[in-house]
C-alpha cells in the first residue's frame, strides 16, 4: 500500500488522549503524530510505548510541519464539513488534524485544510476515539498495516480468507 497517514492534534486538553492517539497510530500504521500546546508526558494509555517508534513532534504551528505533498484534512463538526462515510476518499498522503476535546480548531486551521470531515454521531466523541474511527475508516479503504509496517488486503480479503480457513 502506498502513502501514509500523519496525525496533528491541535491543543489537546489532556495527555491521556495523546497517549491513546499514539496507541491508535501504532495500531493503524500512522507515520507521525504532531501536537500543539502542552508537551507530552508518558501516560498509561500509550501501552505500546509508541513514542519510541513513531515520531512525536511538538510544534506551535501544525501547518508548518505538514509533510511534503500531504493533504491536510480537518476533523471537525462544523457546517460544511463532509461526513466520514463510504463516499469519502481518503487522500493517499493525509495529515489529519483533530481539535481539542473541549473546543474547536476553528477557521485558523480549517482554512488551510483541503477537506473538513466529521463523524456522524448523535453526541460528540472523545478525541482518541475520533482518531481511531478516522484511522479505521482509512484502513478499510486503503488497507490494514501488519506488524511489520506492510499493508494487508482490504477488509474484504480478511473476511474471505477467514471464511475459507474455517
Amino acid at each position: 500500500m502506498r502513502g501514509f497517514a500523519a496525525i496533528g492534534l491541535y491543543n489537546p486538553k489532556n495527555t491521556i488522549n495523546i497517549g491513546s492517539t499514539l496507541r491508535a497510530a501504532g495500531c493503524y500504521g500512522a507515520a507521525m503524530v504532531a501536537v500543539t500546546g502542552r508537551r507530552y508526558g508518558r501516560v498509561p494509555t500509550d501501552t505500546q510505548k509508541a513514542y519510541k517508534h513513531i515520531p512525536l513532534l511538538h510544534t506551535d504551528d501544525l501547518h508548518s510541519i505538514i509533510p511534503f505533498d500531504c493533504v491536510p484534512v480537518a476533523v471537525e463538526l462544523i457546517p460544511g464539513a463532509r461526513p466520514l462515510d463510504a463516499n469519502y476518499v481518503h487522500p493517499e498522503r493525509a495529515f489529519y488534524v483533530f481539535g481539542p476535546e473541549d473546543g474547536s480548531i476553528g477557521k485558523s486551521v480549517t482554512s488551510w485544510c483541503r477537506d473538513t470531515i466529521y463523524i456522524p454521531t448523535s453526541l460528540c466523541m472523545n478525541l482518541a476515539a475520533t482518531v481511531n474511527v478516522v484511522l479505521y475508516s482509512r484502513a478499510l479503504q486503503r488497507g490494514f498495516p501488519d506488524l511489520h509496517g506492510k499493508y494487508k488486503e482490504k477488509i474484504h480479503g480478511f473476511e474471505s480468507a477467514a471464511l475459507s480457513a474455517s
